[in-house]
């Protein structure tokens, strides 16, 4: 009866769940760096208002959950703007490189942390975004591809970046 009671007890904590395996991939400023070697970044952050939080939410399609826009105006032209999506259970945080004309230049995945997805890292899958500008569409598995295994992180990071084009739109190209 005893050793019942033991395996009632231990069993549940046996059961071994998948953690997530935080990665962190670069900083802020390496970021910064990477995509804009040699130029110096001055800060522009901006507090959104509700008429430009329904602008970019009608835009893009997408939620604004922050309305504290962390962006930075480069000397050689163009914008960087650090952000993070909601992954399935962690924050994603990421850093999107504009060039002066608004259109994507480079984004990186900053940190990742959930125990599945981490392929959205690979530079070939991020390179589809390069050239998209706000009004583009970006549609997961008709404009950009979809990876399997990572399909959510995919489909999170694309809305991501059609949020931040409509945030550039509305606040930088418009405001």
């Amino acid at each position: 009866m005893r050793s019942r009671l033991f395996w009632l007890v231990a069993a549940p904590a046996a059961i071994v769940v998948p953690g997530a395996h935080a990665e962190v991939y670069m900083t802020l400023e390496q970021a910064q760096a990477q995509m804009f070697p040699g130029a110096t970044l001055s800060p522009d952050f901006r507090t959104l208002t509700d008429a430009q939080s329904d602008q970019i939410e009608k835009l893009s399609g997408e939620n604004v959950r922050n309305k504290e826009i962390k962006i930075w105006k480069v000397s050689t032209g163009g914008w960087f703007i650090a952000d993070e999506v909601v992954g399935k259970h962690e924050f994603i945080p990421t850093a999107l490189g504009l060039n002066a004309d608004g259109t994507v230049k480079d984004i990186e995945i900053l940190e990742y942390r959930e125990a599945f997805g981490s392929q959205i890292r690979d530079p070939a899958w991020r390179a589809q975004f390069t050239g998209k500008r706000n009004g583009d569409t970006l549609t997961l598995t008709q404009d950009i591809k979809n990876i399997s295994g990572a399909t959510l992180s995919s489909r999170l990071i694309t809305g991501g970046v059609k949020r931040l084009l409509a945030t550039y739109a509305t606040i930088i190209l418009h405001g």
